[in-house]
């Protein structure tokens, strides 16, 4: 008997629930509903799942923006697959739906960072037709801390 087909595709703003059932490791913590609610009822927020008998076993989310002098962007915040489901071609399964989806959307360039010794996503990203920019980039980080209520 063949395996199931692992459905790849863009969640919609009201599916909070497919979020209900997710592998172990495909998230770096726990699925919050206010936040999925908060994700996908923001038209700029897209998350693409890989569904395997009802459980999201990857995903890949990213963000379009625009800004006054360029066109619009694709930023790739992340990409997670379960491990029972890695090196079945499921990362650019999903980077594909988002690429595509960004196409479609008028994005003219897409992006994602990574570290340099992260070498199973730079074989991801590679594998999907990205290329390393030619300069490098460092990426700063401002811990914002939220002030006491008055």
């Amino acid at each position: 008997m063949p395996e199931p087909r692992v459905d790849v595709r863009l969640l919609r703003r009201d599916e909070h629930a497919v979020l209900d059932h997710v592998a172990p490791g495909v998230f770096d913590a726990g699925v919050d509903a206010r936040l999925t609610a908060e994700f996908l009822g923001d038209a700029r927020h897209h998350l693409a799942v890989a569904v395997d008998d009802a459980c999201v076993v990857g995903f890949a989310s990213a963000v379009h923006y625009v800004h006054p002098d360029k066109p619009a962007e694709l930023f790739i915040n992340e990409v997670g697959v379960a491990a029972s489901h890695r090196q079945q071609g499921l990362g650019r399964r999903l980077l594909q739906v988002l690429l595509a989806h960004g196409a479609s959307l008028g994005c003219r360039q897409a992006w994602v960072l990574t570290g340099t010794g992260n070498h199973p996503a730079r074989r991801l990203y590679e594998a999907a037709g990205g290329r390393a920019a030619a300069e490098l980039s460092i990426m700063y980080e401002f811990p914002l801390v939220p002030k006491a209520d008055a």
